[in-house]
Parts: structure tokens; sequence; C-alpha cells
């Protein structure tokens, strides 16, 4: 049995008091107040990170180890649970990485965040709004979807609704138990109304690789903000202006944050992979040769610092990067601090900087944070 001790954030609000816990927590006691006290560590859920490529070097894509490193890479910034994201690629690349990233499902690497499944961005986007994908962009099929849930569990396809057959791949999916996210599209506000009527649920780093809001023409953009009750965003703040993060925190009421990092994440600059893609981290950024924005270096950390620096709560910002992904995906026991939800904690000191990080009860090493 472990206990920790201190400002407490609970679905309820702060507790000043312990936390008892095993793989599970145990007992969760002390006195609610109306926000953190000023003294003592600050004890928040575990960050779930929805949309992850890479970290400490390593690609999903590339198979190997690569799943190992990524998950244990991010755990030491406080990441407990994730979802391994592809690229866009051929089939036989996706199957590839899939099959490899099966000896961290279900068996979690020791050490590292617990991979909850896998995130499809792509391949079934539009060519016209790639980003940094390789253009290997190709309209879906469920029995393909299929023959890679069959390798691992796929809990998150993005999709471009516009293009012929999408949204009733949409309907599929969705009745299949997979979420939608709408991303990578040249679509129309109506193209996103659509979709959501057909159980399109979520957006993929709004804003980016999406058709803008115009007064006349509100896009891919205006859908999300008129109507969506969730959506990923990327708070670098580079992906995202401050004032676009503010709009959409403003219209959009379970926003949660996603780092889309790259295997350049926690790594010096240099040349890294995405996918078929050589990317070059740099300035704090990564980009393919010709400028575009590739992903990025954003650990889950960083992000709260960055959210809190915006004016956010510490409160609301935990919930964008615990409690608001896992609801999303419809998970009940991680996300948030309660008895019998996994033991999945971030303890961090007043200056928000990391101090220790449990998943599912187990310590993780901090050295490389």
């Amino acid at each position: 049995m472990q206990r920790l001790n201190g400002n407490i954030l609970t679905p309820q609000g702060w507790v000043k008091g312990s936390i008892d816990f095993k793989a599970r927590i145990t007992e969760l006691k002390g006195d609610l107040l109306p926000e953190e006290s000023t003294d003592g560590d600050l004890i928040l859920p575990g960050f779930v990170d929805l949309h992850i490529h890479g970290g400490g070097g390593m690609d999903i894509m590339q198979g190997g180890e690569a799943g190992t490193v990524v998950s244990r890479m991010h755990a030491s910034h406080g990441t407990t649970s994730f979802l391994a994201t592809t690229m866009t690629a051929p089939t036989e690349d996706i199957a590839r990485a899939l099959l490899d990233l099966r000896c961290i499902h279900p068996t979690r690497a020791n050490g590292g965040a617990r991979m909850l499944g896998i995130h499809l961005e792509g391949p079934y986007i539009n060519s016209g709004k790639l980003g940094a994908q390789p253009n290997y962009a190709r309209s879906g099929a469920m029995t393909e979807v299929q023959a890679y849930h069959d390798i691992v569990p796929i809990r998150l396809v993005t999709v471009a609704p516009e293009l012929v057959g999408h949204q009733e791949l949409i309907a599929r999916l969705v009745q299949r138990g997979i979420r939608v996210q709408l991303g990578h599209t040249l679509g129309s506000y109506e193209d996103g109304v659509e979709a959501m009527e057909h159980g399109a649920s979520s957006f993929t780093h709004l804003f980016n690789a999406m058709t803008g809001l115009h007064h006349r023409e509100p896009g891919m953009v205006g859908a999300a903000l008129a109507h969506a009750e969730f959506s990923e965003i990327i708070p670098d703040l580079l992906h995202v202006h401050p004032g676009a993060i503010r709009t959409a925190l403003r219209c959009i009421p379970h926003l949660y944050c996603v780092t889309d990092s790259t295997a350049a994440a926690g790594m010096p600059d240099g040349n890294y992979k995405l996918g078929r893609h050589t990317v070059t981290k740099c300035l704090g950024g990564v980009r393919l040769p010709d400028g575009t924005l590739a992903g990025s270096t954003l650990t889950m950390d960083q992000a709260l610092r960055n959210l809190v620096s915006l004016g956010l709560t510490i409160a609301d910002a935990s919930n964008r990067l615990s409690a608001n992904p896992t609801r999303y995906l419809g998970i009940a026991d991680r996300g948030t601090l309660a008895t019998d939800h996994w033991a999945d904690i971030v303890v961090l000191d007043r200056q928000l900087q990391l101090k220790a990080v449990f998943v599912e009860g187990e310590s993780i090493d901090l050295a490389d944070a």
C-alpha cells in the first residue's frame, strides 16, 4: 500500500488530505476545499493522450520496440495512458506496425504508460489536406478497419467526411463502437454537420489541416465551434494561436488536449522519422523540409503549464488532459481520482514541475523527464 498527501483533485473538487493505493485507489480522504491550498504538493489524475505518434527517438510506425520506448518516454512526463497513433501509409505498413504493438496490449510495458488502443489518423483522409501525412490517402473500407482491429483494438479513426462513401463509413464505425473524428479534410460546414449526424463526435487537432472559419463559409472549423461537444487540440502554442485556443474553450464544452508528439519529443534537435517522412526538430518545433509543421515535441506536463499560462485554473487544465479524453472514449475508471479507479497519478510542485508519476500504482522513473 502506498500513500500520498497533499492537494488532491477529485471530481468533486480539491481535497486536502491523503490518497492510498495499490494498482487501484483504495481510499481517498480529507477536507473538501473551494480551491487548492497554498501549501503542499498538487496531486492530479495521470494525463491521457489520445494522439501520440512517437517519442524518445522512436516512431510508432517503425514497429519493433517503438511502442515500449514511446510509452516509457511519455510516462516520464506524466502520461499514464494513451492511444498509439498511426500515419497514413500503405496497408502493409500499418498492419506491420500494429503487429509489433501487440506486445504492449493488453500487457503494459514495465515503466510505461498504458496503451488503450490505436488511433488511425488516416489513411481515410483528403489528399488535399495531408498536413505532414505521407500521400497514401485513400477511401476507407470497414473490412480494412476490421482487419486492423483484429490485431490491436482500434479505438479512434480520423476521417475526411467529404470523400465518397465516408458518411456511411462513419455510421458503420460508430455502430462498431469505434469513435470517429473529423480531420485532414477539405470538407464544408455542411459536410461536418452531416458527419456528426452519422455519429462523428470529435475533431482531429482542431484548426489544423481542415477548412477554416469564414463568415459566409464556416468550414469544418465552424462546424466544430457551432456543434461539437468534444474536440482535440494541440496546446503547444505553435500549432494554434492562444486566441484560437480561447475561442475553442468557450465553444466546445469538453475540449481536450493532445500532444500529436513525434519521435523528436524528449530528444535533441536533429532529424527523425515520422512514418515514411524524415522530419527536423529545431527551434522547439518539428517540420518537413518545406517548413510544414509535422507533429510536435510537446509533452503533457508542458501542456498543463501552457494552459495555466493562458489563464486556466489548474483544475480546468487538468480536466482537459485527463477527465475529458477518458469521458470521450467512454472509460469510467481512468482520468479522475476516486476510490476503485486505477492509480494513475501525477504529483507536481507549486511550479507545476513533476515530482512523481504512478501508472496503475507503479512508480515511474522521471530521470528522462
